[in-house]
């Protein structure tokens, strides 16, 4: 058994390598629809990483904004979008300031423990 990223293991999974016992994800995915959520069985439960891009923190807001409207572009773009979901992702786009909003609950979520603190115990 093992937990691994869907775009890691989805191949294997589609050739009959790999079974899938569930997904960690709140919701079931699309490229993987017969597949259960761990939450199924474990009311509450999920975990799923993100990716987004970020810049220095003293970048103009000029350029964020040019980056994030090109960035929602090509995320908006219909091979992009059907290629991530195709590797087990969900395509959100949006805002910079939705953007931190994630950042900070996944922060909240994950980071209750004293080492991410910089703690010693």
């Amino acid at each position: 058994m093992i937990f691994a990223p869907v775009s890691e293991a989805i191949e294997f999974i589609k050739a009959g390598k790999l079974r899938a016992l569930a997904v960690t994800t709140a919701t079931r995915l699309d490229v993987l629809p017969d597949v259960p959520t761990v939450g199924d069985f474990v009311p509450g439960y999920e975990a799923s990483g993100f990716g987004g891009i970020g810049a220095p923190k003293n970048t103009p807001a000029e350029i964020i904004d040019m980056l994030n409207k090109q960035l929602n572009a090509g995320l908006a773009d219909s091979k992009i979008k059907a290629r991530i979901v195709e590797l087990g992702g969900t395509v959100l786009g949006g805002s910079p300031a939705a953007f931190g909003t994630i950042i900070s609950d996944a922060t909240e979520k994950w980071g209750e423990g004293d080492q991410v603190r910089g703690r010693q115990g």
